[in-house]
């Protein structure tokens, strides 16, 4: 797991301070504002993530009937939780949240509220190290792997940026479910920018240290292969399954989501 930095920016304590949050720093807000200048929609990009976490989950146990997620790079706890979403619909849910920044295990209290039923657990691990998550006895003791699995990775893979470890570790972690289990995933495209807001986006990452790294719509559904994507397939982030609400502009949530069950 990393040490607690607070001189470089973090993008869970960045998403935390987009989305209002407080539990951020001076580095994650510089990294923040900076990136906002460049991509004035950003908050909003934040937001409609946020809400479609909320709708895959409601999907994946009342339709799915999933009964057990593993949400790898949870972030800061903010409202409407994996767990909360889930154990409202099926209070007998069981969840396993893993993140790398050690201020998310600060707080890991707040992801460990589970209803009387169910039951949640926190790892402190890194998705590029997928055999930690998969032996940690928190998971074991958790989930059954015998049963369907639910595995959440909500805008953590463009902070995967080589290739040879982002997708050998979905592959793995997915080979590690059993059928009926699910993947879930969102990833911040260029797709819907012009060129030069593209880089302009990449120098601030750069400037700020940020690791990050763009997926166009082809190199996201690669994530998928060998699964069946679940309607409406591979959409911008804000179109999934959205609630019948406003849907902004492609460009202003540049973000790819999708849903995928393994047969």
């Amino acid at each position: 797991m990393e040490e607690l930095d607070t001189s470089k920016a973090h993008v869970a304590r960045v998403y935390d301070y987009w989305l209002g949050g407080k539990d951020n720093f001076e580095a994650d807000r510089a990294y923040g504002d900076e990136l906002e200048r460049r991509v004035p929609a950003i908050r909003v990009a934040a937001r409609m993530n946020r809400l479609f976490l909320g709708r895959a989950v409601r999907f994946l146990t009342a339709e799915a009937r999933v009964r057990q997620f593993l949400d790898i790079g949870t972030g800061l706890p903010t409202a409407n939780n994996t767990h909360q979403v889930a154990q409202l619909i099926a209070p007998a849910s069981r969840i396993v949240y893993t993140d790398n920044d050690p201020l998310v295990l600060v707080h890991a209290r707040a992801l460990l509220t589970s209803s009387a039923e169910g039951r949640t657990a926190y790892i402190a691990a890194d998705v590029r190290e997928p055999a930690t998550i998969l032996g940690a006895p928190e998971l074991t003791a958790t989930l059954d792997l015998r049963e369907p699995v639910a595995v959440l990775l909500i805008a953590v893979l463009h902070l995967v940026t080589d290739d040879a470890v982002a997708y050998p570790a979905i592959r793995s972690i997915v080979d590690a479910m059993p059928s009926g289990s699910y993947l879930a995933l969102s990833h911040a495209t260029g797709d819907f920018w012009p060129a030069e807001q593209v880089e302009a986006a990449n120098a601030t990452n750069r400037a700020h240290n940020v690791d990050f790294r763009f997926r166009t719509r082809a190199e996201f559904a690669r994530f998928f292969e060998g699964l069946e994507l679940v309607e409406p397939g591979i959409v911008p982030v804000a179109e999934w399954r959205s609630d019948g609400g406003p849907i902004p502009e492609r460009r202003d949530a540049n973000i790819w989501a999708a849903v995928a069950r393994k047969g």
